[in-house]
């Protein structure tokens, strides 16, 4: 019995030596001042932005349809098609509207005829109305005769209105027959580049309900626009005249710029989701831009070149609970109505610098006022000594 309790004595006592020592240093680490993460202030642009993506397309759009229905007979144009105002594209099958206007012209010409004829019959009729009304006044012939030649006269008048008026309906039908038979002809009505085509030969058109859009021409492809979709929250800073930069997958090193042309009122609704166009203008001397490419865009809505600016976590940031290493007063103090508020190292402890605000951008702030100039080291972040070895291994940048 008394050896089993001298080998528990011999291996306990190591045990708690170890276990005393350790508790003794990490007590020891957790007394030891936390470390801070310092940034610069510098000197450069604050720039105010709103961040989303478009399309590019030609500022304006031609969608070339058929007023009529019919068989597609030979197509002029194609993909990529420099076409002129009035250039004949595609071709429709003209004989059923040919027919038609043969028919037309046929019915006109026999009412013109018919016009002819009742002419003929009432200078007939008039003739013989003012011979029998001569022999009235000698006795004759009978007032009822003299009565029936009045009648055929007036009825052949009437009969000539008629005829004119069957002249003038045969004639707006011929014209609205050539009318449709010119519509066999789709030409372009602008100076443009066809983007799309959507027919090809032996293809039927039906024009019956709606009209279907044969090709898509953009009027010039020098001069491009980006449909931007910008959240309702952020379209109130969007305004006419700002610039605008961005990005496409073809030409990722390049970066094209262009102003703000118009901010649409309509609202875009996608999933109780309320987006708006601000429309990007954009020179494309090159064409480098095709339409339907997806644009990263950037609409810069206010900027300050050449200011002294801090990063956005030194005006966030705030000790607190490290109470010998800054005096009591200033432990997690806020930032009074007269600015805001940075802390620097001084003598291995925070000090706060009351500062006056201007623009921020998200990641930097511009400082209008106060006692710091660039160069300046700002404290960001606040790092316990338990994770100072993690921090700097990560390459954080620590103050002492």
């Amino acid at each position: 019995m008394g050896f089993l309790k001298r080998n528990i004595l011999r291996i306990s006592i190591p045990a708690i030596v170890v276990i005393g020592l350790a508790v003794y240093f990490w007590r020891l680490e957790q007394q030891k001042p936390p470390q801070f993460v310092t940034k610069p202030a510098t000197r450069g642009a604050v720039i105010k932005s709103i961040i989303t993506t478009g399309a590019v397309n030609p500022v304006v759009t031609v969608q070339v349809g058929s007023y009529v229905s019919g068989v597609i007979q030979a197509l002029y144009c194609d993909y990529n098609t420099h076409v002129k105002a009035g250039q004949l594209c595609a071709k429709i099958d003209p004989r059923p509207y040919q027919l038609v206007v043969d028919q037309d012209a046929a019915n006109l010409a026999s009412a013109k005829a018919q016009l002819a004829k009742d002419r003929a019959s009432l200078d007939y009729a008039k003739t013989n109305y003012q011979r029998d009304l001569n022999l009235l006044k000698e006795g004759v012939v009978s007032q009822d005769t003299v009565d029936s030649d009045k009648s055929v006269y007036d009825q052949g008048k009437a009969q000539i209105a008629l005829d004119q008026a069957t002249i003038r309906q045969h004639q707006a039908a011929l014209n609205g027959a050539r009318v449709n038979l010119s519509y066999t002809d789709i030409v372009s009505p602008v100076d443009g580049v066809v983007i799309s085509r959507s027919i090809d030969v032996g293809q039927t058109v039906a024009a019956s309900f709606q009209t279907p859009t044969l090709f898509l021409i953009g009027k010039d492809l020098t001069k491009m626009q980006v449909d931007t979709n910008v959240s309702e929250s952020d379209v109130g800073g969007a305004k006419v005249g700002d610039k605008a930069s961005f990005t496409v997958e073809a030409y990722p090193d390049a970066v094209f710029w262009g102003k703000v042309a118009q901010v649409r009122q309509a609202p875009i609704t996608v999933q109780n989701v309320v987006t708006y166009d601000v429309v990007v203008s954009v020179n494309n001397p090159n064409l480098e831009l095709l339409p339907g490419m997806t644009a990263n865009t950037r609409i810069i809505t206010e900027e300050h070149d050449d200011v002294l600016r801090v990063p956005t976590q030194a005006i966030r940031f705030s000790p607190g609970g490290i109470g010998q290493t800054m005096p009591q007063e200033y432990a997690g103090a806020p930032a009074t109505k007269q600015g805001a508020r940075v802390w620097m190292l001084r003598d291995g402890r925070p000090h706060p610098v009351r500062v006056t605000t201007g623009l921020r951008d998200g990641s930097n702030v511009e400082i209008t006022g106060g006692d710091l100039k660039a160069g300046d080291q700002v404290i960001v972040n606040e790092i316990a000594a338990a994770d100072a070895k993690t921090a700097r291994r990560g390459g954080a940048h620590l103050r002492f």
